[in-house]
């Protein structure tokens, strides 16, 4: 079934409103391109309609729709896409002027999501987004999908049975709520562990396909799936970091954001996003040579707003400065430090490490100590929560120079 499902060949239309002028219409057109492309389709052509509210009942205009149509003729294409999340009634008028599958950006959003979760939490996150959004267009998606069979939206856990009806539907929900709180409730007692293990943690940031798991790859050997897709990789990784001193720190790659992030997709997947919540600090990766990277730096920040995400340190990484070809100034006023790197050739990786010591080490007391023999358990401790620089044995005890916070710096046997 999954196999026929993969082999069915689309050509769509894309359909966008710009609402005023100098918004990022075409710029968001270009990018549900891309998204198009990677769930399987083709674009065969695309059409914009400046108007100053997007149309409540068709979402563009009756004269463009009658244009739609007209291309859909000359094109073969077999349905149309549109940038924005529609409404019932947008799909169902817009089905019966076209007789053609109707979609929109979030169904092709949910349909890349199906195709790329792995883990058992990523495919109930999927599934609960998928049904949460099927539920309110329960009516005009069953007869676009039913006729046309298969293609995209008809992909990952759920999808298959399109005639489910509204009752088996709250149930498979309510069935998956109850399942995902108890994935959530072993993700809280590995974070808790990671707490009270005092191991720093840092939460790798961005726009989608800006290079989150290649360089989650490049700092730790990870061998996290690395492709120049959109949300190429959907389940989260942690991997652990080793930096001098014997000093560890948690990276943790998150799901990549994206303009117009579904809002089922921030619900369900709330518990994967919220890492960057509890993270002791941010890396947020930026695409140097998109065009488009200071409104992805918005966007990213807006989601991370939306989260509740505040009061972190930010690393803001321009990644890929060796496909760079304009020389526009890279900023980012809301990041506490800032670099440039290419990962995917170790470029600046170096740098990315001395600097997280760095900031590792600012709520710490540099001391340098001779420990006595006798005492020389502490310096497990001095291990465990601070940074051992040095150790020296020498007829006194063990002389050390290190990093430690204030309740290790308080401990008697390290008294000067």
């Amino acid at each position: 079934m999954t196999e026929e499902i993969e082999k069915v060949e689309e050509k769509v239309i894309l359909v966008g409103v710009s609402e005023q002028d100098g918004d990022d219409a075409e710029d968001s057109l270009a990018e549900l391109a891309e998204l198009v492309k990677t769930a399987g389709a083709e674009v065969v052509d695309v059409v914009i309609q400046k108007r100053e509210l997007i149309h409540p009942g068709t979402y563009v205009g009756t004269g463009k729709v009658e244009e739609i149509a007209q291309l859909l003729e000359q094109t073969g294409a077999t349905g149309i896409v549109c940038d924005d999340e529609l409404s019932p009634a947008q799909i169902k008028n817009l089905e019966s002027l076209l007789a053609v599958k109707i979609m929109d950006r979030t169904l092709i959003i949910l349909d890349i999501f199906a195709a790329r979760a792995t883990s058992s939490e990523g495919k109930i996150q999927v599934e609960l987004a998928q049904l949460k959004y099927r539920l309110s267009r329960l009516t005009g998606l069953g007869r676009s999908m039913s006729r046309l069979g298969g293609g995209i939206g008809t992909r990952g856990p759920g999808e298959k049975k399109l005639e489910i009806d509204r009752r088996l539907i709250n149930d498979r929900i309510a069935q998956l709520n109850r399942e995902l709180k108890e994935v959530v409730k072993h993700r809280e007692i590995a974070r808790a562990k990671r707490e009270k293990n005092e191991v720093p943690v840092v939460a790798i940031v961005g726009y989608t396909n800006a290079g989150k798991s290649t360089l989650l790859n490049h700092l730790t050997n990870a061998e996290v799936l690395e492709e120049d897709k959109l949300f190429a990789t959907l389940d989260p990784t942690t991997r652990l970091l080793e930096l001098d001193g014997h000093q560890q720190v948690l990276l943790t790659d998150t799901v990549g954001f994206i303009r117009k992030l579904p809002h089922h997709l921030i619900e369900a997947f709330k518990s994967t996003l919220e890492e960057a919540k509890y993270a002791d600090y941010i890396f947020h990766v930026v695409d140097a040579s998109n065009p488009q990277r200071d409104k992805q730096i918005h966007i990213v920040y807006e989601t991370l707003d939306r989260l509740g995400v505040k009061e972190k340190k930010v690393v803001t990484l321009f990644n890929k400065m060796d496909q760079r070809t304009d020389q526009d100034p890279l900023q980012d006023f809301r990041a506490d430090h800032v670099l440039q790197i290419s990962a995917a050739h170790d470029a600046g990786l170096e740098e990315v490490k001395n600097l997280l010591q760095e900031m590792l080490r600012e709520d710490k007391i540099y001391i340098e100590r001779v420990i006595p023999y006798d005492k020389a358990g502490v310096l497990q401790l001095v291990r465990k929560k601070g940074e051992l620089v040095s150790e020296e044995y020498v007829p006194e005890g063990i002389a050390i120079k290190a990093y430690v916070p204030m309740e290790v710096y308080g401990l008697p046997s390290l008294s000067d």
